[in-house]
């Protein structure tokens, strides 16, 4: 059976490894993020352009 290192018996080249890739999940989590945020945006303006439309429509 095999354990995993201590993080202080990592070599520097893994530990920059290490904090690269948590640097791009990082960003991935934000930029996801920012998309779901701005496109629910857009999909609320889309439905209010909806109702403010359908209160201005000819009957």
């Amino acid at each position: 059976m095999q354990f995993a290192k201590p993080e202080s018996n990592r070599s520097p080249s893994n530990q920059s490894d290490a904090l690269n890739q948590e640097r791009w999940k990082q960003k991935g989590v934000a930029l996801r993020a920012f998309f779901y945020i701005f496109g629910t945006h857009v999909f609320a303006g889309f439905v209010w352009l909806l109702f403010h439309l359908g209160q201005h429509a000819q009957k």
